[in-house]
């Protein structure tokens, strides 16, 4: 039953690794991302069911658009691989050590894939764009004020220091969207400042530390790789690389119980 459930996992990955594609080249240029069909890039040809189906429609149409036969960039498939590989390693970390599957395992593994998912959008956006795209993280204070009401019913803990981190979220976001935009031409430092509160809601102030401190690494390493191969230094993604590195230390702290999920 694990291993149906596991493969399970991974295909609702999938999907959602192809979704992440859609999103993270619409929400930039403000289309929709919700009613309108997928269509491709190079053609605007609006695709269909068959040319849409994860890894197995990359495969079968040998990497190019069936319309224009424009090659596909070979990120999505990856994208789309490594979404559903995160999804299941995410819930090996809540499961491996259950004996029984109980409701609270199961709102933590879809709260903490919606939590996953915004991050996952995040990172993409600002690999592209160097930007990080203020409705997600709307989307992201949602879940973790659902969260946080989690915590609330179901683990009884001290609700007080939330509320504060929660009406600090709120005042920061209320700035970033209202008014910082309005004054300051790039306000990049605010939203990174309001993402790790977020990750120290979801994932504990432990977590959040050792993220940071493994962004900080993982950039200089980057800029280390830059100097070797002598290619040209960019705009550092910050939030691509803290994202990035929030997962991975969530599913590692979920396995260790020091900050992630601790049933």
């Amino acid at each position: 039953m694990e291993v149906i459930m596991y493969i399970a996992i991974f295909f609702i990955g999938l999907v959602f690794g192809s979704f992440f594609t859609l999103a993270i080249h619409r929400l930039p240029l403000h289309q929709d991302i919700t009613h309108e069909r997928s269509y491709c890039p190079k053609c605007n040809h609006k695709l269909s069911f068959f040319d849409m189906i994860p890894i197995l429609s990359y495969i079968f149409l040998k990497g190019k658009c069936r319309y224009c036969k424009e090659k596909i960039q070979t990120k999505y498939l990856i994208l789309e691989i490594a979404t559903g590989i995160i999804f299941v390693l995410f819930a090996i970390s809540i499961f491996s050590g259950e004996q029984n599957i109980c409701q609270e395992t199961i709102i933590y593994l879809v709260l903490g894939i919606l939590y996953i998912t915004a991050l996952m959008l995040i990172a993409g956006i600002d690999k592209e764009n160097y930007t990080i795209n203020t409705g997600v993280l709307l989307y992201e204070l949602i879940v973790i004020t659902i969260y946080m009401f989690y915590l609330y019913m179901v683990q009884s803990i001290n609700i007080n220091r939330y509320v504060i981190y929660l009406l600090v979220m709120l005042v920061l976001l209320a700035n970033d969207t209202f008014y910082l935009k309005r004054r300051l031409k790039n306000n990049y430092v605010i939203q990174l400042v309001l993402l790790c509160i977020m990750m120290a809601v979801f994932t504990g102030e432990v977590s959040i530390l050792l993220t940071v401190v493994a962004t900080l690494l993982s950039i200089a390493f980057s800029k280390i790789l830059l100097k070797i191969f002598k290619k040209k230094s960019k705009r550092i993604p910050v939030a691509y690389f803290l994202c990035s590195m929030n997962i991975i230390i969530l599913i590692i702290t979920n396995f260790l119980a020091l900050g992630g999920y601790n049933g």
